[in-house]
């Protein structure tokens, strides 16, 4: 290669490397975030047991090991759905889960240790990654004049009267709410003309971590839904009925059924949603004076928008005692700047923002 043609490819090669750069930084500003700096040099096992995130835990462990390269890690690494069984049996140290735990699992940690278990927020969910913990978008027909709505709302909409709600092992009245609260026809939210007087069509996922999520944050833990609530399972998934029934009650038929309904609404991901050019997202609020946030990357990433998903480590920790230095200093590492900078790279995931990094760093304290 000449002296010209190296230059060329020098100058291509820097060019490249800016943009890629550029277009990280410009992504996200993790600047805010703590770097990790070891507080102890730790040497042994940490074990995992759980979800492996998608790879991401692997590419924690990594970096992690960077800092301490004497820290080892056995992984069993399953599902999500082993987690918390694995940390009542006390086979690991840390459990990981793409979801949040069930009031079963908060009973059985509870029923053995007599406390709760700490959990950590490590990532923000995805925002359209399948099988990601991505968030939940709510969609209409195209021909809606709707465009947003509150929680309070949703709520309204989709659920029904109910006696309370769970918070963590308690059933708490706080969350209990009258029939009034119901909304069951579109002039109640203030549509007028034709769609004033038509009922609400309800759609969304059968029992699994969606719904499960959705009641919790919407329902504040309560799981009475609206009467006409039809229920459907993830596309592809093993849920998914053999037989001729079961193209019929997958996600994918439930939005071709709310492309022809102009009076439905439903919640699913927007990897979904987005590809069917009859229906629309919409906004939504926490409160009824807004701000009204748009289910956008951005929005997930900086967990404004209300029904943005989060991905978890639980750890047996005794109150008042502290954490194993081996897993304080992995946790921590996870929490900076250098572990959320892993989420980015990922691309499945979301790297947390700098609040929701310093409240999950108070746990630790």
């Amino acid at each position: 290669m000449n002296a010209r043609r190296r230059t060329l490819f020098s100058a291509s090669l820097a060019a490249v490397l800016l943009v890629g750069v550029a277009a990280f930084g410009q992504q996200w500003d993790l600047s805010a975030l703590p770097e990790y700096r070891p507080e102890h040099k730790i040497s042994g096992v940490i074990r995992n047991f759980g979800t492996d995130f998608g790879g991401m835990l692997k590419t924690w462990e990594a970096g992690f090991q960077k800092y301490q390269p004497d820290a080892r890690f056995e992984d069993n690494l399953p599902t999500s759905d082993a987690a918390m069984g694995g940390l009542v049996a006390g086979v690991c140290d840390v459990a990981p889960s793409g979801r949040e735990i069930t009031i079963n699992e908060y009973l059985s940690f509870f029923e053995t240790f007599n406390y709760y278990p700490l959990e950590l927020t490590v990532a923000s969910g995805s925002f359209d990654v399948k099988g990601m913990s991505w968030g939940l978008v709510v969609f209409v027909h195209r021909d809606n004049p709707i465009t947003k709505a509150t929680v309070t709302q949703l709520d309204g909409i989709f659920g029904s009267e109910r006696t309370g709600g769970w918070k963590g092992l308690a059933w708490s009245p706080e969350a209990a709410r009258a029939a009034s609260g119901n909304i069951r026809r579109w002039g109640q939210l203030g549509l007028t003309g034709e769609w004033s007087d038509k009922p609400i069509d309800t759609y969304g996922y059968a029992p699994s971590g969606m719904r499960s999520f959705f009641e919790l944050r919407v329902f504040q833990g309560g799981n009475k839904w609206n009467p006409n609530y039809r229920e459907y399972v993830e596309t592809g998934g093993r849920e998914v009925a053999a037989g001729d029934r079961g193209p019929t009650l997958s996600i994918q038929h439930m939005l071709a059924e709310l492309a022809n309904n102009r009076y439905g609404i439903a919640y699913t991901g927007m990897q979904y949603g987005r590809n069917v050019p009859e229906i629309k997202p919409i906004a939504l609020s926490w409160k009824e004076e807004g701000p009204y946030v748009e289910p956008t990357k951005q929005n997930f990433q900086n967990r404004s928008y209300p029904l943005a998903r989060s991905v978890y480590m639980f750890l047996n920790r005794p109150p008042g005692k502290p954490l194993d230095s081996k897993v304080e200093e992995f946790v921590k590492y996870i929490l900076s700047r250098q572990g959320q900078e892993d989420v980015a790279r990922s691309g499945a995931y979301l790297p947390l923002p700098a609040d929701a990094v310093h409240e999950q760093l108070q746990k630790l304290r």
